[in-house]
């Protein structure tokens, strides 16, 4: 085979293994389950700082309350931190966020938009949970 041939019998492949799909978002395979409704943000922001400093490893404040809609952001000061809203230490809640990437730079953040039922949630970082960087989330019932 030279080179003339190869081409087009490899573009046919190419073109052929791509293929297409006639199938839209509301033609989903039947069982497939249905996406989740994400969350919007409708209400405020409230900024939790992730401090290493003199006095150690925290979250600033390590208690949040919150409504569903608000923003929790999480921004780095100082260190490298992530949020996890760990299901062990949440029994029972349905919806938890993934962990969060590490953040490593000051001035990172990692928002988290509040969908969660009313509760109390723990969250922490991996790294450093044992020296007493875990926090809470109290989510409130819709009505401010």
């Amino acid at each position: 085979m030279t080179r003339y041939t190869i081409l087009p019998v490899a573009a046919a492949l190419v073109l052929a293994a791509c293929g297409t799909s006639d199938k839209t978002p509301s033609q989903a395979a039947p069982g497939a389950p249905a996406a989740a409704k994400a969350a919007s943000p409708t209400g405020k922001v409230i900024t939790v700082e992730m401090i290493t400093d003199d006095k150690g490893n925290y979250f600033k404040p390590a208690k949040v309350e919150a409504h569903p809609g608000d923003i929790v952001r999480f921004t780095l000061t100082m260190g490298v931190h992530n949020v996890h809203f760990l299901p062990d230490s949440n029994p029972g809640k349905q919806g938890l966020p993934a962990a969060s990437e590490f953040l490593q730079l000051p001035g990172q953040t990692f928002d988290f938009v509040v969908n969660l039922a009313p509760g109390h949630y723990y969250f922490q970082c991996d790294p450093h949970a044992l020296l007493g960087m875990q926090g809470h989330l109290e989510v409130e019932d819709e009505k401010r």
